[in-house]
């Protein structure tokens, strides 16, 4: 697959269809590989990618610090990831698109449709993650990180992500840079000689960043209700992807179509139909 230097990182990416562009991204947390899309959850069974490709142009890629991109060893904000996917959108020569998120993915799309409204045609919001429970399971997957770096040091951290095909979200005690440490020799020497305490101040700053509220984390609510960009938001239903923050972006977004649908009920046959009949009207 074709890779791209977006930001500075090594982006992997693929197109897929024709028609306007739609850019992707990945459910799966901190694993948000473009796979994700045939792989994870109810996107498994649902076969987005297949359907929409048949009317779109369809960009799927591989989160930074997700399956075979890089990254970078920094305290990691939406802007960051925002920045990937403007950036591949810049490389492809894409002036505007419209944009998808799975799981984790909805709060870069929200952020992206906020900071370049300019670029974005619709945004879908796909079992957006988000709640309590959700925070709550973010803060201690850092937590438990941090405590595994702090006894063992970040070479033995470097040694066991080498030793792993397993990611963040799989194994906390890798951190949010496993892949990375894996597939990136340069990358992993300069991580294990990092500073300890530099190391737990960047990455405890960055749980609190990039998770800080009890709903969709990502762009503030004020920026949400001014964003007059069409959208259709549809929910999930577990401890990751409550209810409550589909609703959450149904409220804040002037435009929303929120589709009531259950998950039992968003099939193969119900979901991508929902959804060309959105972006076709958007």
């Amino acid at each position: 697959m074709p890779t791209a230097v977006v930001d500075g990182i090594s982006t992997r990416y693929e197109v897929a269809g024709s028609g306007p562009p739609l850019l992707m991204f990945s459910p799966g947390g901190f694993d948000s590989s473009l796979e994700s899309w045939r792989t994870v959850g109810i996107y498994r069974r649902l076969r987005l990618l297949d359907h929409l490709s048949e009317k779109y142009t369809c960009i799927s890629f591989d989160r930074r610090e997700s399956g075979r991109s890089g990254g970078r060893l920094q305290r990691i904000s939406w802007a960051d990831y925002v920045a990937q996917g403007v950036g591949l959108l810049d490389h492809l020569g894409i002036a505007q698109a419209h944009l998808i998120g799975g799981c984790v993915g909805c709060s870069t799309v929200a952020a992206v449709g906020v900071a370049h409204r300019e670029r974005v045609l619709s945004m879908v919001l796909y079992s957006p993650a988000g709640g309590v429970k959700y925070r709550m399971k973010q803060h201690a997957r850092f937590a438990q990180h941090l405590a595994y770096a702090g006894a063992h040091g970040l070479e033995q951290v470097a040694a066991l992500a080498k030793s792993s095909d397993k990611g963040f979200s799989a194994d906390p005690r890798l951190g949010p840079w496993a892949s990375v440490l894996r597939g990136d020799p340069e990358f992993a020497e300069m991580y294990a000689r990092t500073d300890p305490d530099r190391y737990q101040v960047l990455v405890s700053g960055m749980a609190r960043m990039l998770f800080d509220r009890d709903t969709v984390p990502g762009p503030e609510p004020e920026d949400l209700l001014r964003l007059d960009i069409p959208a259709l938001v549809i929910p999930g239903q577990d401890d990751s992807h409550a209810p409550s923050a589909a609703r959450y972006l149904q409220e804040c977004l002037p435009r929303a179509e929120y589709w009531d649908v259950p998950v039992a009920e968003q099939t193969e046959d119900t979901a991508p139909a929902r959804i060309l009949r959105f972006l076709n009207g958007a």
